[in-house]
């Protein structure tokens, strides 16, 4: 079933991506060659007026193949013949709708909230060991944890977790000044008076009441925050805390799936499908964010090379032949489809061993 679940997901966020494209090369009159989704040998194909519409075998990927995408053409409908601006909106429009298409599935979810947790501390446990002046305090606003801004409760807890029991960095809001708590030692332990079973962090936080205004507060800050973790995660990967091993593709997302659906055998199916909702909506903020990364066969590669010939056609005064940049976008697919099958065999050796 998650197997399942999983193509639907990849299969739905790559139709909206590659019809945002489409859309948008419509609008200003851009031929499209072929709309497909996935990779590899098509499986089902369909002649429109003049797009081939074609389902492939491999569900990992797709495209919206413009006519002159990458080699030189006297067609005025082709892509390149467009104005820069235009083809920057081209460009950006499969990122655009992947990332709405997150907010909305938030602000779905987020609409059936009665409160969310903020960032002001009401209550800890009974013998929580770091209350006090020097330490934490009811009523304290944590403002940041090791420099990453905390607007609610959840943060708190991602945060901590990304520190791994070591001490924390805080700065905290109280009596209407800042305050740094340095190498505050923040464990979970487990606190009798919250639970008997599961460690905690002994803090509890106040909660906001969920109105109209606060959901629709909330859903954008959620949509950033999905943001913000690619850019963590990027942080850790540069840093040397997080290695390739480390990394997920396909296959890790049908993994990672899975336990969204069977990490707690209690939840009810409703929430099993919010936990793949909310995961979903993850997952198509991280695709809009990727794709606009200045790599080469990416939105954002193409984009950067737009402008980098921009330049250089100001220079030299003359065209740059499209060919050159389809040379490189062509190279920068190969080492993607390499690294890609990098990360499936990762992503199998630690299913096999998980």
């Amino acid at each position: 079933m998650y197997i399942a679940i999983a193509i639907l997901v990849f299969g739905f966020l790559i139709i909206i991506h590659e019809f945002g494209h489409f859309m948008a090369a419509k609008a200003f009159n851009v031929r499209v060659v072929e709309f497909s989704v996935g990779m590899g040998p098509r499986l089902l194909k369909k002649q429109g007026k003049e797009t081939l519409f074609s389902l492939r075998a491999l569900p990992i990927g797709g495209s919206c193949l413009m006519e002159g995408e990458d080699e030189e053409t006297q067609d005025p409908r082709s892509f390149t013949a467009q104005t820069r601006w235009k083809r920057f909106i081209i460009l950006v429009a499969g990122s655009f709708m992947n990332f709405l298409t997150g907010a909305v599935i938030v602000l779905i979810l987020t609409s059936q909230a009665v409160s969310f947790g903020s960032n002001d501390l009401a209550a800890f446990a009974g013998d929580f060991p770091h209350q006090g002046e020097a330490g934490l305090m009811v009523g304290d606003k944590i403002i940041s944890i090791n420099g990453e801004r905390i607007y609610y409760s959840n943060d708190f807890i991602t945060f901590m977790e990304f520190a791994g029991g070591k001490p924390v960095d805080m700065v905290i809001l109280r009596n209407g000044g800042k305050i740094a708590l340095n190498n505050l030692q923040l464990r979970k332990e487990i606190y009798p008076d919250y639970s008997e079973t599961e460690p905690k962090y002994g803090v509890s936080f106040e909660r906001i009441s969920a109105t109209f205004g606060e959901k629709l507060k909330y859903t954008a800050y959620q949509t950033m925050n999905f943001v913000r973790m690619t850019r963590v995660s990027f942080a850790m990967l540069f840093s040397g805390s997080a290695g390739l091993k480390d990394l997920s593709g396909p296959v890790g997302i049908v993994s990672a799936i899975h336990e969204e659906i069977g990490k707690d055998e209690k939840a009810t199916t409703t929430e099993k499908l919010y936990s793949v909702a909310n995961f979903s909506a993850f997952i198509a903020v991280t695709l809009a964010v990727m794709n606009l990364l200045p790599i080469p066969a990416l939105d954002g590669g193409r984009i950067f090379f737009m402008i980098v010939t921009f330049f250089i056609e100001k220079i030299i005064r003359r065209h740059v032949d499209p060919k050159y940049e389809g040379y490189i976008h062509t190279a920068g697919f190969m080492l993607l489809l390499g690294l890609m099958a990098v990360v499936m065999v990762n992503d199998v050796v630690k299913l096999f061993n998980g």
